[in-house]
């Protein structure tokens, strides 16, 4: 017999946290978040409650701990899409369908409660969380910002009612088996003819106090049509531009300024540091903060982020910059290949990006969804 129950209690919330860490220990594929920020899910004042609830679900057999889920209810979605849903998130369970189903059936009477009618995921409080059911790629390295799962969740998941909403895909981009000298001629005849020119910061702190406010603008902006994406808050912000003091180079940083010197496009690509978490389970010890300075500062992998362009020059090419500035690092920084991570698979015009690079598509992700149907 199968046991839910919500964790509220210290002990619950750490079994909850310490879950997929036990399951995942000794798969090489997994990358876990980290610890700290996780455990900040169970704070009151947690950065998304402003626009959010959440509950959290325990699995337990014979009182042993086989499965957890999220549900959230993201208000602010809601508000954008005119929609009843809520989120799962954080499933991770044994190869047990009874348990599967058990905590879904939990997720799906809150949301009815919350009077809801549909459950969507995975999917966190906003697209800067990990979000995907994994469905390829089951040996291939997950990045930090990833979520890994053993491949028998989608049955799982598709046996409780689920179906297919969206596809996410992820390439591998390497340096294009032969020289292309195409992207930067595009690129210097872009800038020319927009009026256009690179930014500069002398470091990070001053990039930020520079460039965050209409980055953000611009996120919103460029971002709002996008599935599972959310406004930004000052919250959100705050947190964003912390972890980017933590892990931020600004030769991965591409600005681009008009002549009255406004942000019209930026991207930012992050070096991976899913090996340096790996082996203290997310934890930043002394010896996994060494080893996440080291992947900052010679890196090996770049995981690509955030790319904002201003609605004027989304049909101008400038996107091409953002291209070329992934092929100089390709050629001049030493770095042995790119993971571009979520791209969703109808999103053609980020797909024909890596067409000038070698790409190898390694990983699909999928969100599900359900209607909901009132329970006697």
């Amino acid at each position: 017999m199968v046991t839910v129950l919500e964790a509220k209690t210290k002990k619950q919330q750490k079994e909850f946290l310490r879950f997929p860490l036990k399951m995942y220990k000794d798969n090489p594929y997994f990358v876990p978040p980290l610890y700290g920020d996780e455990k900040k899910m169970f704070r009151p004042d947690y950065v998304y409650y402003d626009t959010c609830e959440a509950v959290y679900y325990n699995a337990y057999r014979g009182g042993e701990m086989v499965g957890r889920i999220s549900g959230i209810l993201q208000k602010a979605s809601n508000l954008k899409t005119g929609e009843k849903r809520i989120r799962f998130t954080r499933f991770d369970a044994i190869d047990d369908q009874e348990v599967a189903s058990a905590l879904f059936d939990a997720v799906e009477k809150w949301a009815l409660s919350k009077g809801m009618d549909t459950v969507c995921g995975p999917l966190g409080f906003s697209d800067l969380e990990r979000e995907g059911l994994l469905v390829e790629g089951f040996d291939q390295l997950s990045t930090f910002e990833e979520q890994y799962n053993a491949e028998y969740y989608g049955r799982l998941i598709e046996n409780c009612g689920y179906a297919k909403e969206v596809d996410w895909v992820e390439n591998k981009i390497y340096l294009p088996d032969e020289p292309d000298d195409t992207l930067p001629r595009m690129t210097e005849y872009i800038m020319k003819r927009y009026n256009l020119h690179f930014g500069e910061a002398k470091n990070v702190n001053k990039f930020l106090d520079k460039y965050a406010d209409p980055f953000f603008e611009l996120l919103d902006i460029g971002y709002k049509d996008i599935y599972g994406t959310v406004p930004f808050t000052d919250g959100m912000k705050k947190m964003l531009i912390s972890n980017f003091k933590l892990i931020i180079d600004l030769k991965h940083v591409a600005v681009i300024l008009d002549e009255n010197e406004k942000l019209v496009c930026l991207g930012l690509c992050f070096p991976s540091i899913a090996k340096a978490v790996q082996k203290s389970g997310g934890r930043l010890t002394p010896a996994a903060l060494v080893r996440i300075l080291r992947a900052i500062k010679k890196p090996k992998i770049i995981d690509l982020g955030l790319v904002a362009v201003a609605p004027e020059y989304i049909n101008r090419g400038i996107s091409t910059a953002v291209s070329a500035g992934l092929l100089r690092m390709l050629r001049e920084d030493g770095i042995e290949y790119a993971e571009t991570n979520l791209n969703l698979e109808d999103n053609y015009a980020i797909q024909n990006q890596w067409k000038r690079f070698k790409a190898i598509r390694h990983k699909r992700r999928r969100s599900y969804v359900k209607k909901l149907e009132e329970k006697a």
